[in-house]
């Protein structure tokens, strides 16, 4: 049985089976969409980024690195995927037509799209999505011409930033999984523990309550290496008197609530307890300045007015807080909307942001806490459920 028999066999009894939201939640994201491009007098959208595909379709898979692709015009709705990606694409995906291409034959890829396209004299792409491929847009070009192709990442960056009351229900799941993940880990931290062993506890705790696979791993780190940012778990022994950095974010229908915490094997000294009480002063000016009318700017402005008494011990790396939502391995950055200086854009209800608070001395240790936010009238109110205190790990 060929790709495309599997495809009609599985269409018959599976067809939309793993759907995440109603089809009603997907019709209205479609219209939103499909009111920007008019606007913009696109006659077509190109979506390569995973996220985006999810968005518009529910289509989800593990397998990332594939080229796939979504043609959005007033009309259609195609979804392109490879041969070994057909399963997915008919039980998880609202679409009008699916196409394929054999897996090992990439030059099957773009005379379906082209003839899409052709009819379209706009057609609006995300040049900087991970999933773009060169070859694909060079090809796309030099058969229907590079004056139809405008840049038009932003047009779904806005509405996406935005979640609905389904898109929030799923992100509290992922709340409520990630701090399992969180309580069972630190419960378990001891003296002559790995790092590994902590991520494991963790990794478990986060599977056995519900999450999907996750687009990043638990993230585990203790002593001088929570100086050292975006390294992770490298089985070193947890040694008695020192921080140890957790960050979880659990995956549920895709769509992960990020929280960070900091545990300490015996009393925090003082300089450990000055900088969680650095952290959480940037976090309640942060969540007061995030509410509509102000900009991403304002809030960012205010947490550094706290930071820039510390700013020559303590290095930052000088996001506040980013978006997030649906996401898929390698990251669960959403990369709609960044909390930092010199941004503009203003705070809506209902915008969620991870807020990031991690201080480092370089090389020597590190606090982080954090949790992920809601924007509502009043400010950004918490979807996790930090304590904002730092761990004391004992040997009992």
């Amino acid at each position: 049985m060929d790709y495309q028999h599997y495809r009609t066999a599985l269409a018959e009894t599976l067809a939309q089976s793993e759907l995440p939201f109603a089809p009603a939640e997907y019709q209205t994201r479609l219209d939103k969409v499909r009111h920007a491009m008019a606007q913009r007098g696109l006659g077509a959208l190109l979506l390569t980024d995973p996220a985006d595909v999810n968005y518009l379709t529910g289509y989800h898979t593990f397998e990332v690195s594939v080229h796939a692709c979504l043609v959005c015009t007033s009309t259609q709705l195609v979804l392109q995927v490879a041969s070994i990606e057909t399963g997915a694409a008919v039980v998880t995906a609202q679409v009008d037509e699916i196409i394929g291409y054999r897996w090992e034959h990439l030059d099957e890829i773009i005379t379906p799209l082209a003839d899409l396209l052709i009819s379209c004299e706009q057609i609006g792409f995300d040049g900087w999505s991970s999933g773009l491929r060169v070859g694909v847009m060079d090809a796309l070009t030099n058969m229907l011409g590079k004056e139809r192709f405008c840049e038009a990442g932003d047009l779904l960056d806005t509405i996406r930033i935005v979640k609905s009351s389904a898109e929030l229900e799923m992100l509290r799941e992922s709340a409520r999984i990630t701090a399992a993940g969180l309580d069972a880990a630190m419960a378990a931290i001891r003296p002559g523990m790995t790092d590994n062993d902590i991520a494991a506890v963790g990794a478990k705790a986060l599977l056995e309550n519900g999450s999907e696979f996750m687009s990043l791993q638990p993230i585990v780190t203790s002593g001088h290496r929570i100086g050292v940012i975006h390294v992770n778990h490298k089985r070193r022994v947890i040694q008695p008197n020192e921080p140890i950095f957790l960050e979880f974010g659990a995956a549920y229908q895709r769509y992960t609530a990020p929280m960070m915490r900091t545990a300490v094997t015996g009393k925090p000294n003082a300089e450990l307890t000055a900088t969680r009480d650095l952290c959480r002063a940037l976090f309640e000016s942060l969540c007061s300045h995030m509410k509509p009318g102000n900009t991403f700017d304002d809030a960012a402005k205010a947490a550094d007015a706290l930071l820039a008494p510390s700013r020559d011990q303590l290095f930052f790396s000088g996001v506040f807080g980013y978006a997030v939502g649906a996401q898929f391995p390698p990251s669960w950055v959403e990369g709609t909307g960044y909390i930092a200086q010199g941004l503009n854009q203003s705070f809506e209800e209902n915008m969620v942001f991870h807020l990031p608070l991690c201080l480092r001395v370089p090389g020597q240790w590190g606090v982080g806490l954090s949790d992920t936010v809601v924007v509502t009238q009043h400010g950004a109110e918490p979807l996790t459920n930090n304590d904002w205190q730092l761990y004391q790990a004992t040997d009992k």
